[in-house]
């Protein structure tokens, strides 16, 4: 990365940028929150359709309830700002339903569910980098993919409408400024040119080993522990099914 490049304000929040989940217990302007919505629906959107809805919970049984839904973890009931950005398929759905076409009007499927999925992410992304450009933190949860049907009624959320995508902001307290940002691959680790280059099981274990600075048996309980804690786990199976039967209701039109 070339001194010129890292000069840049914006190129340097990105590489800067790391999750924080303890926040200062001070509510955000509201100045601010307008601004980082501002910042995610000004976002890229396939086709201008912005295929997402965001929800902002300010309710704080919802936002326990939240908590408990998203593997059990309590700064998302304690951050000042709460956003919830669902894959949002209803209102154009239900606007075309208006529409004489003298044919039948198809029903959405998972395609659409997937694209829409990619405004959701792309809007939350765009608010959280708003948000840092600000001096706030944030986290994502992914774990909102969990619990589809306790989530549908924690949110009130009707057909063609699903969360895809959380993230939660405030102020970040002294520690998490201070706390180092995990290391991150190289970028020729990642980044392939024309085709993809199989690395194997053993290129992936050198790219992890370098990573994370390990070898040998620290290595390896490393990436037992790993391998336990995001795979074979409780939360990844939750999450795996429900994801599916999202996609499944979603076809169904539900």
């Amino acid at each position: 990365m070339t001194n010129k490049a890292m000069e840049n304000p914006v190129i340097r929040q990105l590489l800067e940028r790391k999750s924080m989940r303890v926040y200062e217990q001070e509510p955000m302007p509201e100045d601010d929150v307008r601004a980082i919505l501002a910042a995610a629906v000004q976002a890229p959107t396939a086709g201008n359709m912005t295929l997402w809805t965001a929800i902002r919970v300010t309710d704080e049984t919802k936002k326990q309830q939240l908590a408990v839904s998203c593997d059990n973890q309590p700064f998302i009931a304690t951050a000042p700002l709460v956003l919830v950005f669902c894959a949002d398929y209803k209102r154009w759905f239900d606007v075309f339903k208006t529409v004489d076409l003298g044919e039948a009007l198809r029903q959405p499927g998972a395609g659409d569910f997937l694209l829409a999925m990619e405004d959701a992410v792309i809007a939350a992304h765009a608010a959280v980098t708003a948000a840092d450009a600000l001096g706030y933190g944030s986290c994502y949860i992914g774990d909102i993919l969990e619990n589809c049907d306790t989530q549908r009624e924690i949110l009130g959320l009707p057909e063609y409408v699903k969360p895809v995508c959380m993230a939660v902001f405030g102020k970040p307290t002294a520690q998490q400024l201070e706390r180092k940002k995990p290391v991150r691959f190289e970028i020729d680790d990642v980044v392939h040119e024309n085709t993809y280059r199989d690395a194997g099981a053993q290129g992936m274990r050198d790219m992890l080993m370098r990573r994370q600075g390990m070898a040998g048996e620290e290595f390896e309980r490393w990436l037992l522990a790993f391998t336990k804690r995001k795979w074979n786990s409780e939360f990844s199976e939750e999450m795996t099914r429900s994801a599916a039967q999202m996609i499944d209701e979603w076809n169904e039109g539900k």
